[in-house]
């Protein structure tokens, strides 16, 4: 009886995670959606660069295959988030596509075209060559440097505050969404004892953390010198 308790527990704990998981990573799959309105409404690209869009579809396929029914079975909610992602990513992807000028929109175009044959080629490979563990090792191990390498590439965001110490180039929001979805995604791997899931995410949390208390180190530091400033100018007012 009490077997069957502790494991209906742990089910509905790990369901939880998963669903948390999903809904910060949709938070964090909406956040572009202001930069796309620009680009419809100046009907140009401007100087933004497609490819972190290329980039986050790569990682939401191979993650999105380490979740499917082939490789890891029982990790749905792994399978559901990058479901979604690969759906936001073709729709970013297809309209900067749209708005670029002739060189962006071939380059676009080659990058999506060797995204998707490497991702057909790597799940060619994993079924031909491997099979039931051995194929779950080789696309969990694809899938976590894909996540690492996602969860580090704010780390340059965090050098540019420093340097300039204004946190108007990182959103807090997002900061804080990449945090709680790593968080979620830790829970969601340990409870499933899935290394390929909580080992980046937890890797996640760390740096989604150091982002927040940057951002809460120089924004309070701005406003601290913004006050000082205003107490200066009223003191010199006649």
């Amino acid at each position: 009886m009490f077997p069957t308790r502790l494991s209906s527990a742990y089910a509905v704990c790990s369901d939880a995670a998963g669903v948390a998981g999903n809904v910060f990573a949709v938070a964090l799959f909406v956040s572009p959606i202001p930069t796309f309105k620009q680009i419809v409404r100046n009907q140009s690209t401007q100087q933004f660069s497609g490819l972190p869009y290329i980039y986050a579809l790569f990682n939401c396929l191979i993650c999105l295959w380490y979740g499917s029914p082939f490789v890891s079975p029982g990790v749905t909610f792994v399978a559901t988030v990058n479901s979604i992602g690969v759906l936001f990513q073709l729709v970013y992807i297809a309209t900067f596509i749209m708005h670029a000028n002739n060189a962006k929109r071939l380059k676009m175009l080659g990058s999506l075209i060797a995204v998707l044959s490497l991702f057909i080629v790597l799940v060619y490979a994993s079924m031909r060559l491997f099979d039931g563990h051995s194929r779950q090792v080789f696309v969990g191990y694809l899938s976590v440097a894909s996540l690492i390498s996602m969860f580090a590439s704010p780390l340059f965001i965090i050098n540019l505050v420093i340097k300039t110490t204004s946190v108007q180039y990182m959103p807090f929001y997002l900061s804080l969404s990449t945090f709680l979805m790593s968080f979620s995604f830790f829970g969601y791997g340990a409870l499933k004892d899935d290394p390929f899931i909580y080992v980046p995410n937890g890797i996640g949390i760390v740096l989604g953390l150091v982002q927040l208390l940057v951002y809460c180190y120089y924004s309070s530091a701005n406003t601290s010198r913004e006050d000082s400033r205003r107490e200066a100018l009223l003191d010199h007012h006649p």
